[in-house]
């Protein structure tokens, strides 16, 4: 009888595939829209910025000129007393925010609302940016990190600038333990040991000489969590014929 696998175990939701969310300090949120944000602007006073295990970007404490605090996701270049601006007559600057239909095109936002009001959904990791495409009468054209291009209410808010923190994945993390910390703080493991290395007991794809799964990796959306590895539900697979191979076999010519 071979052990669960790590997909059985991460379900079980055992304390090893836990975040540490008793560490984490608050979640980052726009705060309640309210009409001043259509017709003018206020400001609040950054008052400290933090680093959340767990999490890429730093946070920022901010206070409102009404006495209301909360924690923001700051923008890249912002300090400690700086003040950001909240409204559609913000100027456009790192750190305000703004609904798109006041937001000229080709500008760098982050922490796009999916829909008027959410708090903020979109393209905040830490460097990450979306850039407003284009504009119509209802919706903007935004591209995002990962090049897709998504439509979005004018009414939706964002911030301006460049999310902080985006130099941080450029540092190496040097020992095999300084990632497993980073890892864990996510509830996620470290090393990853692929299932054509383990033996047949411990994973579906394991087991044999060689390191190969010796039976077809696509498996059914209904198939039991022991089971349920590879290539779930997949359409199809395989080489993917037709323009692809057409380009291939050109290039060889050459």
């Amino acid at each position: 009888m071979g052990k669960r696998i790590i997909s059985q175990k991460r379900g079980h939701g055992s304390p090893v595939y836990r975040a540490a969310g008793h560490k984490r300090i608050s979640p980052i949120k726009y705060r309640k829209i309210s009409k001043e944000e259509y017709n003018d602007s206020f400001y609040a006073e950054i008052l400290d910025l933090y680093h959340e295990p767990g999490r890429g970007a730093p946070l920022a404490k901010i206070k409102f000129f009404d006495g209301y605090q909360t924690y923001i996701l700051p923008a890249e270049g912002v300090t400690v007393g700086n003040k950001i601006y909240y409204g559609a007559t913000a100027e456009i600057k790192a750190g305000n925010v703004l609904p798109l239909v006041a937001i000229p095109i080709r500008t760098p936002v982050f922490n796009l609302e999916l829909r008027k009001g959410d708090g903020g959904k979109l393209v905040r990791t830490g460097g990450a940016s979306a850039i407003i495409d284009s504009k119509n009468d209802k919706f903007a054209i935004i591209k995002l990190p990962s090049g897709k291009f998504k439509k979005l209410p004018l009414e939706c808010r964002a911030t301006v600038g460049i999310v902080a923190g985006g130099g941080r994945v450029t540092k190496p993390f040097l020992k095999a333990g300084t990632k497993s910390h980073a890892r864990k703080a996510k509830g996620l493991r470290y090393p990853k040991v692929r299932g054509v290395a383990m033996p047949v007991a411990f994973h579906p794809h394991g087991g044999g000489s060689h390191q190969s799964p010796h039976k077809p990796t696509t498996i059914s959306r209904n198939a039991p969590p022991g089971r349920k590895v590879g290539l779930i539900a997949a359409r199809r697979t395989g080489f993917k014929r037709g323009r692809q191979a057409i380009d291939k076999n050109s290039k060889k010519d050459l």
